[in-house]
């Protein structure tokens, strides 16, 4: 996995204090089609075929780009893949969520660069079966599987909603410091 590397777990817990805590916001207005996504990249290639190709070994791909092959690891429930088809890119805060966690007000490309970002750890290729488990839910309502990517998942969660200054609810601020309990060291650089 290349998931872009978040803060460390001492500097996500201090940017995990800094968040703002704030009720959801309503989703009125929301659709994923809000957020344009799988941008081209040119090639043929969009973000979505450039994460699976990240993410995974051996990937090959058709000539329009398509990934057709390879082999994964799906940080989430530890599930070893073969079939592209078994795979779906995540994105590590869901797009439901950053909508009801202020990116209702953002403008389209803003939304769009959220959606496609390649720089922060956000996308993620993980087993289509956790990525439909995980839906649009927080880390109150739903944390990955394998308890080993804990640490790893709320220090990127923490990452992307600073990075994009979305706020957090209070039982998602409460699971999210429970998270990066699960890290080595966390109250020490």
């Amino acid at each position: 996995m290349t998931l872009p590397e978040p803060s460390a777990g001492w500097i996500a817990r201090n940017e995990l204090a800094e968040l703002v805590v704030a009720k959801p916001h309503a989703m009125t207005g929301y659709s994923p089609a809000r957020f344009p996504h799988w941008a081209d990249l040119g090639d043929s290639c969009d973000v979505r075929e450039h994460v699976l190709m990240r993410d995974g070994n051996d990937v090959l791909r058709d000539s329009r780009c398509r990934v057709v092959s390879g082999r994964w690891l799906s940080e989430y429930d530890g599930k070893r893949l073969t079939s592209a088809g078994a795979m779906r890119v995540d994105h590590l805060v869901p797009l439901a969520d950053a909508w009801r966690s202020g990116a209702d007000t953002w403008p389209v490309a803003k939304r769009g660069k959220f959606a496609n970002d390649l720089v922060a750890p956000q996308l993620i290729a993980v087993s289509a079966t956790s990525n439909r488990a995980k839906g649009g839910r927080n880390p109150a309502r739903w944390r990955p599987p394998l308890r080993s990517f804990w640490c790893m998942y709320g220090r990127a969660w923490v990452d992307v909603k600073t990075r994009y200054k979305l706020t957090v609810t209070a039982p998602e601020k409460t699971a999210l410091d429970g998270m990066l309990d699960t890290c080595p060291d966390p109250q020490h650089p």
